[in-house]
């Protein structure tokens, strides 16, 4: 069967790979029905990712059909729709043992440190399928994206009383506002692209947007809308060294700010005017928990997160080459594209 590799930056081809074996215990065959792409494919396409290895088949925000199933697994049966947990954690080190499976010292994400799943089936351990059979294939391929996001706010804590920025309306700029439109928080959305917060004007009820220039002329705004007071949690998903560094100028005395946004740049920022003397906290946000897909997965099905507006592009599996350059020209106005895969 074909699968597509992403053989180093810029060059993706199809190679032909094996089907899988019968599964082992604890294991499960799957059928890939939907792929969505994220920054991170775009990242490893360009070659900015700075956790991303070649030759890699990619795909970690998937849909997929239980095709077989192996000793032991009870979970999951044959036939049913699933969303892939794709982050791989060895459950023996310090970190599993804590419940931070999201950060295992020996993590493997599917499609960035190991293969992925555009390809018709794979192998993967039972215990990283989420039942979802209310949900459509292609529903299920954004539950990983909106994961990152509930992770990021759950990081920032935001209470109803509070404010909430999210720096980058990409996608995963837009999961962390789901999310922070959950908490019941005010929210803003700032981005440099006019498009994308009309998007989150139109089809998230944002009505709060700043037009970002990248001058002090931002801050400005971000003070007038607040009343002066700032944001008590600031989540920066631009993956932008500059936009990290002075993202704490954002954030109200005693704010959070989330870095889910990923650099290889070092960030550098004020400490004694700005960190120190507001007193401010910094946090890293890393992948997602299982509670997290399983929260989604409810969400959805009962109505809360509509995924209607998400998915803009839908790519048939043997014109990905092709059409994935195209996906990173701002003129795409893309915000999720899934790759439809042959049944």
């Amino acid at each position: 069967m074909q699968a597509l590799q992403l053989e180093k930056p810029h060059h993706f081809l199809f190679i032909e790979v094996p089907e899988p074996e019968a599964p082992g215990p604890g294991e499960a065959v799957v059928a890939v029905r939907a792929v969505g792409i994220c920054g991170t494919d775009y990242g490893g396409y360009l070659g900015k990712m700075p956790f991303f290895s070649y030759p890699r088949i990619p795909g970690h925000e998937l849909g997929v059909e239980v095709m077989a199933v192996g000793p032991g697994v009870t979970n999951v049966a044959p036939g049913d729709r699933c969303c892939v947990e794709p982050y791989i954690n060895c459950q023996q080190c310090h970190s599993c043992k804590r419940g931070l499976t999201n950060c295992c010292e020996h993590h493997q994400t599917l499609g960035v440190h190991c293969d992925g799943g555009l390809r018709p089936r794979f192998t993967v351990p039972a215990r990283k399928l989420h039942r979802s059979p209310k949900l459509a294939h292609e529903q299920n391929a954004l539950v990983e994206t909106l994961a990152i996001g509930c992770h990021a706010i759950d990081r920032g804590a935001p209470t109803s009383a509070e404010t909430v920025l999210v720096i980058g309306a990409g996608p995963i700029g837009l999961s962390a506002v789901e999310f922070a439109k959950l908490s019941g928080a005010r929210v803003i959305v700032i981005d440099r692209v006019a498009a994308r917060l009309a998007f989150v004007r139109e089809r998230m009820g944002i009505a709060d947007t700043l037009l970002a220039t990248g001058g002090a002329s931002d801050l400005d705004a971000l003070r007038e809308l607040t009343d002066g007071r700032f944001c008590e949690v600031v989540v920066d998903a631009t993956g932008s060294n500059a936009s990290m560094g002075g993202a704490l100028a954002s954030c109200a005395f005693g704010g959070r700010l989330v870095f889910v946004g990923i650099t290889q740049a070092e960030v550098s920022f004020p400490h004694a005017p700005v960190m120190h003397r507001r007193e401010l906290s910094i946090l890293a946000s890393r992948n997602a928990l299982s509670r997290d897909f399983r929260r989604i997965i409810t969400l959805i099905e009962e109505g809360r997160i509509d995924t209607a507006p998400w998915i803009t592009h839908r790519i048939p599996f043997a014109d990905t080459i092709a059409t994935f350059p195209t996906l990173l020209e701002p003129v795409s106005g893309v915000i999720k594209a899934v790759v439809e895969m042959p049944e």
